[in-house]
């Protein structure tokens, strides 16, 4: 995958989370539409800004088709535990569940909505 294109409630809000909370890098802002990049050197998302003079609304992941959440991948459990105490204090952020096993484990994962909106995972593969 080249990279993931999400639209976001606001431009600001959820770039400050991916760079200042998460540590990811910013690149490509363009104010005309809104939207730009933010890549951990992995993956890369475009964030685009709503048009607000539409009627718009928040995606709910059991009634619209499309994305259900988007899975981050940490290199170890302590960066995972590390990184949901931030997310977790971080201003807008709704936590759905903190770090727990999946399954038997030794995988641990949680889950997230950034400020704007969009759902995600931490996870981490257990070895």
């Amino acid at each position: 995958m080249n990279h993931l294109g999400l639209s976001v409630e606001n431009l600001d809000l959820t770039t400050r989370f991916f760079v200042d909370c998460l540590g990811w890098e910013e690149s490509g802002r363009d104010e005309s539409y809104p939207r730009t990049a933010v890549s951990d050197g992995s993956v890369r998302l475009t964030l685009w800004e709503v048009d607000h003079r539409l009627d718009t609304e928040p995606f709910h992941r059991r009634k619209n088709i499309g994305l259900h959440h988007v899975a981050l991948t940490v290199l170890s459990e302590d960066v995972l535990n590390q990184l949901a105490e931030k997310v977790a204090n971080w201003p807008g952020v709704s936590i759905e569940f903190m770090p727990e096993l999946i399954g038997g484990g030794p995988r641990k994962h949680m889950m997230f909505s950034e400020p704007g909106g969009i759902r995600l995972e931490l996870i981490w593969s257990g070895e």
